[in-house]
């Protein structure tokens, strides 16, 4: 265990957010994202090659940013975190080729960091709450998974994720049959606004007595997909509006459903909400309301820490470093499937 504050910077690349984060300990001193995401908006999803030829592009400059916010010289730096997995392979070897040659340069230890962990991490920013135990629900475009967080940096159970399409997914698919664009989070969330979530029932995936058998905690967002495909269909008098606000008010009842529902039946009285759909205004709305009845505390991130930054691999990064952990291999090797079960490489 290390005493002093730890100044780290960390990386995240693994989608098409190029994103440089510096935090002291749990203190948040810059956070600069560059994004390529309307690059990808005319193929209506993105390009693994364009995400990591933009990677390339931006990241000296995404890095000297981040030092100036921080007003700090990269020779203050006590240690380099990058995100390693999961996201797209070359992706993540821009951001993991570039974490080691600073880390390799300056002689400083490196922490390779689990894209998934990290967005749960992104909690301890900027405030002295107790960060474990915790049931955390992470959603976005490529996850959606009810994990029971003991201790952040060694022991995190997976109680569920999805068997298809992620949360995130479910949003971008159902923009695209919508015509309303991509990302298709923000644009249905804001469709939304004006539409009538009580027009259709739409249904909830996995959440039948038979499903529950084996599947108490999982997710499952094809069939949604599927059944709001069919409407639209049969019926060519739909109001948009309503079809957005009812497909998200599913997804939204889906998702804490299980959550609050884990927490409950584990006995943790936390709920972290983290990941790119969690800055959705129904699913915060619904959460605080939801978890109030239910006597649960809930923390989510502020919006700007909800979707793939910097700042979460380099909160993540601190906790390793303050814990003892030991760093990672300069040769570190990105992994673009790996799950939770470690938090460090």
């Amino acid at each position: 265990m290390i005493t002093s504050i730890p100044l780290v910077l960390g990386i995240e690349t693994s989608c098409d957010e190029t994103a440089v984060g510096i935090v002291a300990g749990r203190k948040l001193l810059a956070n600069v994202i560059s994004s390529s995401v309307e690059e990808h908006a005319k193929f209506g999803g993105v390009v693994p090659e364009i995400a990591s030829r933009a990677h390339l592009e931006a990241m000296q400059g995404v890095i000297r940013a981040a030092l100036s916010e921080a007003k700090v010289s990269i020779n203050d730096i006590d240690a380099f975190a990058v995100t390693a997995g999961p996201g797209l392979i070359g992706a993540l070897l821009v951001g993991t080729s570039s974490a080691a040659g600073l880390a390799l340069g300056l002689d400083k230890p490196l922490y390779g960091v689990n894209h998934l962990s990290a967005h749960i991490a992104v909690d301890s920013l900027d405030s002295d709450h107790k960060l474990d135990p915790a049931i955390a629900l992470l959603v976005s475009g490529g996850h959606s998974s009810i994990l029971q967080v003991n201790e952040l940096t060694s022991d995190v159970i997976t109680l569920g994720s999805t068997i298809d399409d992620a949360a995130g997914e479910a949003f971008d698919k159902i923009a695209r049959i919508l015509e309303l664009g991509f990302p298709g989070g923000p644009a249905i969330d804001l469709d939304a606004r004006s539409g009538n979530r009580e027009a259709v029932d739409f249904p909830r995936g996995l959440t039948l007595a038979k499903d529950l058998i084996d599947h108490r905690y999982d997710f499952s967002f094809s069939g949604l997909k599927t059944a709001v495909s069919r409407y639209l269909a049969k019926t060519p008098g739909y109001i948009r509006a309503d079809i957005s606000a009812s497909f998200q008010e599913a997804v939204v009842d889906v998702l804490l459903t299980k959550a609050i529902g884990a927490a409950k039946e584990v006995g943790i009285e936390v709920l972290i909400i983290a990941g790119g759909v969690a800055a959705n205004s129904r699913l915060r709305e619904s959460a605080e309301e939801r978890c109030e009845k239910a006597g649960i505390r809930l923390r989510i991130p502020p919006m700007n820490l909800c979707t793939d930054n910097g700042a979460m691999v380099a909160a993540l990064g601190s906790l390793a470093l303050t814990n003892g952990l030991a760093p990672s291999e300069i040769g570190l090797t990105a992994d673009s499937a790996s799950g939770v079960a470690r938090a460090i490489f």
